[in-house]
């Protein structure tokens, strides 16, 4: 968990300045390494605490026996800030003397979004249901994971029923110089493009039985 502040920055001025491997999802810089294995992961691991608590302020680690994933936002702010940039471009660094490689694949985050007419009659059964914690102030996500692990969740306000069409789908956020090329992959493989209205923000595509998802970026929402 992140916990100094920093002043704010937008996914593009972020983008602009971050290091390979680095990239803005929503509100928050993803990177993952390959490290062949749990003793140079581990390793990587202390260094990055090291730099971390010179500056106070703290990524979220994922140790794996072949890899290590990082994520990095400032929570206080609930938004990315320069904080972000500086820590994730000296974990770059640190990576570069350690001569890790990033992991071929890019980042993604997985959000579930709910459609509703009454978001406020349905927010506390969700609540309760997945046992998260309530995120009023935040203006990416409603619903999350205490622990940080499971798919956030946010609630799009409805304007009239739609029966005949899910009102549950899954958010992707991809980083911004992909999304096409996941389109264009989604399409060959039998899905169609529903609509590209809300673009560069989100696409909503869907499967050969309707069921819907929405390629997001942070383009466009600053």
């Amino acid at each position: 968990m992140t916990g100094s502040t920093g002043t704010p920055v937008s996914g593009a001025q972020a983008t602009e300045a971050l290091s390979e491997p680095w990239r803005v999802l929503a509100d928050t810089v993803y990177a993952a390494y390959k490290t062949g294995g749990m003793v140079k992961g581990g390793e990587f691991v202390a260094k990055i605490i090291d730099a971390a608590e010179a500056v106070q302020h703290h990524p979220d680690i994922d140790l794996r026996y072949g890899s290590v994933h990082l994520a990095l936002t400032t929570h206080s702010a609930k938004k990315l800030t320069e904080a972000d940039v500086s820590l994730a471009n000296a974990i770059a660094g640190i990576a570069a003397d350690l001569d890790l490689e990033p992991l071929p694949a890019p980042p993604g985050r997985f959000d579930l979004a709910i459609d509703a007419l009454d978001i406020s009659a349905i927010r506390p059964f969700w609540l309760a249901v997945l046992g998260y914690q309530d995120e009023p102030d935040n203006p990416h996500i409603d619903l999350t994971d205490p622990a940080g692990i499971l798919p956030g969740v946010w609630f799009q306000q409805m304007d009239e029923p739609r029966p005949q069409r899910s009102r549950m789908h899954v958010d992707l956020w991809v980083p911004h110089d992909v999304v096409d090329e996941r389109i264009a992959a989604a399409v060959d493989a039998g899905g169609t493009l529903v609509t590209d209205e809300f673009a560069p923000e989100w696409w909503v595509l869907a499967d050969v039985e309707g069921n819907e998802i929405c390629l997001c970026t942070w383009q466009n929402r600053d």
